[in-house]
């Protein structure tokens, strides 16, 4: 099993300074995010959610995944939330070449068509040389500072929540994902979150 943080390092941030892992904000504002949908079923749940909670988020969408189901894509656009590229097919960029790793991009975001350049590097891997062209080309490059793990099969879904619970504070980027892996933490973690969250007045926000 990888090894990773639930709270992203300061000393990271300051290393990796032209990345965006957190908003400084004094007010109640938190941008939950979505990495590796849209899917059926799980992306509608995700959306179902928002929308009782009048929330809004990022979707950073595997572009294979746009491909397969535009209708839900559709309705993540239509419903006020922003999107992002997380590659055509979710590659690490350490172990990709630039050119495939450019190529794989161009082609996610060609069907997101979207006029806000937000990329998410899978696995939050990525070289240098990579992340330099895609800001050259004007992407903002957004990581997170808080990481639910409703990825990992060896933690439960009481840790995925209080993983963000207990690490979210003013202008956090709390990533979860939208896939059926992660679905069953999710579906236990993001109703709670947004509940929590809401009754101490707090705001849902995309990131643009």
């Amino acid at each position: 099993m990888r090894l990773y943080f639930i709270k992203t390092p300061r000393i990271l941030k300051q290393l990796f300074a032209k990345y965006t892992w957190s908003f400084f904000t004094h007010k109640k504002e938190i941008y939950v995010t979505f990495d590796d949908g849209p899917i059926p079923e799980v992306t509608e749940f995700v959306l179902d959610q928002l929308k009782e909670y009048n929330a809004k988020a990022t979707f950073f969408c595997i572009g294979d995944n746009v491909r397969k189901y535009p209708a839900i894509f559709s309705r993540i656009v239509s419903e006020g939330h922003t999107v992002g590229n997380h590659t055509f097919n979710h590659l690490n960029g350490w172990k990709t070449s630039n050119d495939t790793y450019f190529e794989n991009t161009n082609k996610c975001e060609k069907l997101l068509n979207q006029k806000t350049k937000l990329f998410r590097p899978p696995y939050g891997r990525i070289k240098k040389s990579q992340a330099k062209h895609l800001l050259a080309k004007g992407y903002k490059i957004i990581m997170w500072d808080v990481l639910s793990a409703d990825f990992d099969t060896n933690i439960s879904k009481e840790k995925c929540l209080q993983n963000v619970v207990k690490n979210t504070k003013k202008g956090s980027i709390i990533v979860f994902h939208d896939s059926i892996k992660a679905s069953d933490k999710l579906y236990y973690a993001l109703p709670k979150v947004l509940k929590e969250f809401s009754e101490k007045g707090y705001e849902f926000k995309a990131i643009y």
